[in-house]
């Protein structure tokens, strides 16, 4: 056969087995190096015959195929899933990379779109079975051995085997699925065949703990059952022993969250009134009004007895702002937090060190600004041990205007940044829609500009990482955008 002639010949490619990507690999290789085309080339698994079929085209041994690093470790995950075209598949991509070797990058494209959803399958199904893997004990002493049965979607055993163990080194278990079987003895993994769910065992002796546990662990505040079926679908519960449970769970949920508001404390911890002695000074209200001051010191002492709106009474201390007192620009957030409370300083909570960060990116000095809150007291709501943030109320807000406007008079800033709606609420004196206005420059009548931007605490709610890089690389620009005006 001439070489000339391969295009039109029709190449068989029998692999080992459904996760032989190494004779994939192989085979693919010298196939492309000859020219061969997709449409020219079967593939088929056949544990009987050899890695690759004897008439595939010989290379030379300093042939190349480059392609992109990415390519390779995503086909090599992609491999593992179900459809049974995806020999083909990848070969077409392979193929085509050859010619476009950004074609990975086009995310626009058929290809690429169907390659991220068959890695995305993949990797999703490693994680359920990670999740919903449940042992259950066979034998006794020299022959103790644990044994679980998974129905995984993907062909998914052989990659996923090193994962259980690593996680469970030290006992002699096995993992059966319909396609095949991990085995290890403590010392040899070893992949074999697949696998009836009757070779597995039903239940062992501790199904009741396990019961017990999920009970225990069940919080019906935070159910979501749409969610939870969502990340555990109910084709798992038949062989999860605590599964049993979550009908009556899901139904009882209401009654429970209502018993676990009704059982939550309603007055601080007992050790929370002496920490709260130290702090607050024996003046009056009336006499601490009446002080007058004429430097930020000053004033950070009158507040340390303000009375002016409830929250002091469960707050540990007042926090003050913080800065220089002859700064260009205040940055306004909202209400110190757990930690700021016990601190005593504004900002050095996880929303703190967020700010600090986006801060130094953005070439803005901490030191040369002023930071402070629209209210000088921690509110929040009891949960056990905990003290969960609760946002300020317009009439909180009010009351504690009457320190930002003395720290304003004072430091005489150029510029105010308004870190979410209620440090704009108490810098405005109205509500605006901080996510329409963010990035806007509104100037008071008293000639204060004002800038609008989110809190800081917004960046760490956010659940997906893309999105929170996103929205962390939006503050950034934000502040960016202050550093100019402080020069203007």
């Amino acid at each position: 056969m001439q070489p000339a002639q391969l295009n039109l010949a029709r190449y068989s490619v029998h692999l080992s087995s459904e996760t032989d990507f190494a004779g994939w690999r192989d085979a693919a290789r010298r196939l492309a190096l000859n020219e061969v085309r997709p449409e020219d080339i079967s593939w088929h698994v056949e544990l009987s015959r050899a890695l690759y079929d004897s008439r595939l085209p010989a290379i030379s041994a300093s042939a190349r195929l480059d392609v992109p690093r990415a390519f390779i470790d995503h086909a090599e995950t992609a491999f593992c899933h179900s459809d049974p075209t995806r020999f083909a598949f990848l070969y077409r991509l392979l193929w085509r990379l050859r010619t476009e070797p950004k074609l990975l990058a086009i995310a626009s494209d058929d290809d690429t779109r169907r390659l991220e959803t068959m890695v995305k399958a993949v990797r999703r199904d490693i994680h359920k079975m990670r999740a919903f893997v449940r042992f259950r004990k066979i034998g006794d002493g020299n022959w103790e051995r644990y044994v679980a049965w998974f129905e995984p979607d993907h062909f998914i055993v052989e990659c996923n085997a090193a994962f259980f163990v690593k996680r469970f080194t030290g006992m002699r278990w096995t993992i059966l699925t319909p396609h095949a079987s991990a085995d290890w003895d403590g010392e040899r993994l070893v992949i074999g065949r697949g696998a009836a769910q009757g070779e597995a065992p039903a239940e062992d002796d501790t199904e009741k703990l396990w019961r017990t546990y999920f009970e225990n662990i069940f919080n019906p505040a935070r159910l979501k059952a749409k969610a939870m079926q969502k990340e555990m679908p109910k084709k798992y519960w038949r062989n999860l022993p605590e599964a049993s449970l979550i009908p009556a769970l899901i139904a009882g949920a209401d009654k429970a969250t209502k018993d676990m508001i009704a059982r939550m404390p309603t007055t601080p911890a007992p050790h929370h009134a002496k920490v709260q002695a130290r702090h607050w000074p024996k003046r009056e209200p009336a006499e601490v009004m009446a002080d007058g001051a004429s430097t930020l010191s000053e004033l950070r002492e009158l507040a340390k007895g303000c009375r002016r709106c409830p929250l002091w009474r469960e707050a540990t201390q007042t926090v003050f702002g913080e800065g220089p007192g002859n700064a260009t620009v205040v940055f306004v957030g909202e209400q110190p937090g757990d930690q700021e409370d016990i601190a005593g300083k504004p900002f050095v909570g996880p929303a703190g060190k967020v700010f600090n960060a986006i801060l130094d990116d953005a070439g803005v000095d901490r030191q040369k600004v002023y930071v402070t809150n629209a209210v000088k007291h921690f509110k929040f709501e009891p949960r056990g041990k905990r003290r969960i943030h609760s946002k300020p109320n317009a009439g909180e807000v009010q009351a504690c205007r009457w320190w930002i406007d003395r720290e304003f008079e004072l430091i005489k800033p150029e510029l105010a940044v308004a870190l979410g709606a209620t440090a704009a609420l108490s810098l405005l004196g109205n509500a605006i829609p901080v996510t329409k206005m963010r990035g806007q420059v509104i100037e008071r009548e008293d000639g204060l500009r004002v800038f609008i931007t989110i809190h800081p605490s917004f960046i760490l709610r956010i659940q997906e990482p893309a999105d929170k890089e996103a929205e962390r690389e939006r503050f950034l620009d934000d502040l960016k955008q202050v550093k100019k005006l402080m020069t203007v």
